[in-house]
């Protein structure tokens, strides 16, 4: 299964940010859409990292002054992404060894989503949901 079952389902829509607003903005967008990292954009639309809760409380813990901090003062720079057609599991396994939890997908050097740790769980739990299902029709009819 692709990154891009999850993109048809839930949909390309990228929360983002850019560098230079500041924290306090960043975590209003968090809250007021309900979601955990924003990837920091550029003029020209294109990801130059990405801000998680996590970078924001471990910034918290060492500068009292986090919400006047700018996103490119907090956010992580080095920017890890994936593709439409990369595998499931193969990103699930990257984002558990690289410990992060939301991963920018990237078609052609546009920005064409974002998955998260529970989306990639949610749509292996479904398959293998209609597996066992299979499996147990095969059963009762064998």
């Amino acid at each position: 299964m692709k990154i891009s079952t999850i993109l048809s389902t839930k949909g390309m829509n990228v929360i983002t940010v850019h560098p230079d607003q500041s924290i306090k903005e960043a975590i209003d967008l968090l809250v007021r859409h309900n979601i955990g990292a924003l990837v920091a954009v550029d003029e020209a639309g294109k990801p130059v990292g990405i801000l998680s809760e996590r970078d924001i409380i471990r910034m918290a813990v060492r500068r009292d002054d986090v919400f006047g901090l700018s996103v490119r003062e907090v956010m992580t720079k080095d920017l890890i992404s994936a593709s439409p057609q990369d595998d499931l599991k193969s990103v699930m396994q990257t984002m558990t060894d690289k410990r992060f939890r939301h991963l920018p997908i990237m078609d052609q050097g546009q920005l064409a989503g974002i998955v998260s740790i529970g989306d990639v769980v949610k749509t292996l739990l479904g398959q293998y949901e209609g597996v066992i299902d299979t499996l147990q029709t095969q059963m009762t009819q064998g």
